[in-house]
């Protein structure tokens, strides 16, 4: 590294919200030709440190260098003057627009534009780095991946030499993934500076040059890639030892639970969401379902759940008990509740489904059973053991079981409401992204309350976003694309890759293929 000129040197940067620090003294180094990885768990202050660099957030104290020249960044503006660009989880491109039309978009040009040229330019950039785009099309028109290379070229377009990516690959397919990747790799062969804002451990050792680790907004320090293992980076982000296993049983006796076939559902505007679905989920077992954001999870879930409308089809529970089988079609939530098939979706609104804000965890607890408490006296002794039983085993960050929700973080009020759900001893557990915003303790705390649920002889549905996990903890996973099963796979057979073909591929593409 001794040979390589520093891009980027941040000195003690913090940044505090109110009496909360978003980062704590802070200093570390960038390279040109280098990609660094800045890994930290939610909250650590990964994004709020690079957004201090972008200019998104002014720093309350410290100093940012580019090539050993101080510089005063105080808005995105200044940290192009910089030559610092960064792109960002949501994309910032206006749809009727074509891709050229996004790129230029925003700079000062006295002179007006002159489009044919900067297509040109765009195609030069492009072949440079392996990028592949079009750039007439229209930006309604494209993937999401095809949306990610216009930020990246956009830019590139004005001159950033220091780019930071805000978790870059949320959104791909392993395939488009590694194709980013590939480009990267260009980029910094070519001596550019690249920051990645990721937690997935996976893609940091395959794609970095060094790890920055971010602690509770304080830097835990800076190791190189080919030096350490997910062991040592995950006990730096936690500070603790923490064992990485994810255990997986073989079904012992499974037994259909759940059985759907070829439902169909709309949305509000009329679109159809869930097209032909039909699966079927067996006790003492985990499906895991896995597709690109928006491909009907939430609306498949839900349905199961009656809490979307279904057009067509059958959705039929078995009883564990008497073997009879009911369609959940005629069924209200509440009835189907009552039956033992439990959601526990966890969206953006984390609040929005079931919890009550201004509730404590024990009140929220009495949510489930007040029906069938004596008339209006409630008894508050089996919920308040409840709640703090969840409290310990999940290790929820609160002052008491009283504190209202709403006071907590998201990912402990995520982890009330997943612990409240899985306490009602479900026969038909549906979790939707139940570790989003959890930290690696916390997630491998929620794999392992899945897997007991597995063990006795739950049937488990889990919708997944990391396809590490989805392997690793699964026994099945069905393939969501645009709405419809694409394919269901044995979890200890398949591959990433696999499984990716699959996230972009339709049930008429598979047909065509055959």
């Amino acid at each position: 590294m001794s040979e390589k000129r520093i891009a980027l040197q941040l000195k003690n940067i913090t940044k505090s919200f109110g009496d909360k620090y978003a980062n704590k003294n802070v200093s570390l180094d960038v390279y040109h030709g280098e990609i660094l990885s800045v890994l930290g768990e939610n909250g650590s202050g990964k994004t709020s440190l690079m957004n201090v660099v972008a200019g998104i957030y002014t720093p309350d104290s410290g100093q940012i260098f580019i090539d050993g020249k101080e510089a005063s960044i105080n808005s995105p503006k200044d940290a192009f003057s910089f030559n610092v660009g960064m792109i960002h989880q949501h994309f910032k491109l206006v749809d009727v627009f074509n891709a050229t039309e996004n790129i230029v978009l925003g700079i000062d040009d006295e002179k007006g534009f002159d489009l044919k040229k900067a297509r040109t330019r765009i195609i030069e950039i492009a072949g440079k780095y392996g990028f592949i785009i079009d750039p007439d099309k229209k930006i309604y028109d494209m993937s999401v991946s095809e949306k990610q290379t216009v930020e990246i070229i956009r830019v590139l377009y004005r001159g950033a030499d220091i780019l930071i990516l805000d978790e870059p690959t949320a959104v791909l397919t392993p395939q488009e993934t590694q194709v980013l990747f590939d480009v990267l790799r260009r980029m910094r062969d070519d001596g550019k500076a690249i920051i990645i804002i990721t937690h997935k451990l996976h893609e940091v050792l395959s794609l970095s040059d060094r790890v920055a680790v971010l602690r509770k907004a304080e830097y835990v320090g800076t190791v190189i890639t080919a030096q350490t293992n997910e062991k040592q980076l995950t006990e730096m982000m936690v500070g603790v030892k923490t064992e990485l296993n994810i255990h997986r049983d073989e079904p012992v006796n499974p037994s259909s639970r759940l059985i759907v076939s070829d439902i169909n559902c709309k949305n509000r505007e009329g679109v159809t969401v869930l097209k032909n679905i039909s699966f079927e989920a067996k006790s003492g077992e985990i499906l895991g379902i896995a597709g690109i954001a928006g491909s009907g999870q939430r609306e498949l879930l839900e349905a199961v759940a009656g809490l979307q409308k279904i057009e067509s089809g059958d959705i039929l529970y078995i009883d564990p008990k008497t073997q009879e089988k009911e369609d959940l079609r005629n069924k209200t939530p509440m009835q189907i509740r009552d039956m033992g098939v439990r959601l526990s979706f966890v969206p953006e609104d984390r609040l929005g489904m079931g919890l009550v804000g201004n509730m404590g965890i024990v009140d929220n607890m009495m949510l489930r059973s007040y029906k069938r408490g004596p008339l209006i006296f409630l008894s508050r002794k089996e919920p308040k053991y409840l709640a703090d039983e969840i409290i310990e085993r999940l290790h929820i960050s609160t002052p008491d079981a009283e504190t209202p929700v709403r006071r907590l973080s998201g990912g402990n009020v995520q982890k009330v409401l997943v612990g409240r759900e899985i306490a009602a001893a479900p026969t038909v557990f549906m979790a939707a992204y139940p570790v989003r915003g959890l930290d690696i303790g916390a997630s491998y705390t929620i794999y392992d309350l899945l897997n007991e649920q597995k063990q006795n002889g739950v049937a488990v549905i889990f919708v997944g976003e990391d396809l590490d996990v989805l392997i690793e903890l699964c026994d099945r996973i069905m393939v969501l694309s645009g709405g419809t099963v694409s394919g269901i796979v044995n979890a200890r057979q398949t591959t990433k890759e696999e499984i990716g073909l699959l996230m972009t591929k339709s049930k008429e593409d598979s047909k065509n293929a055959q």
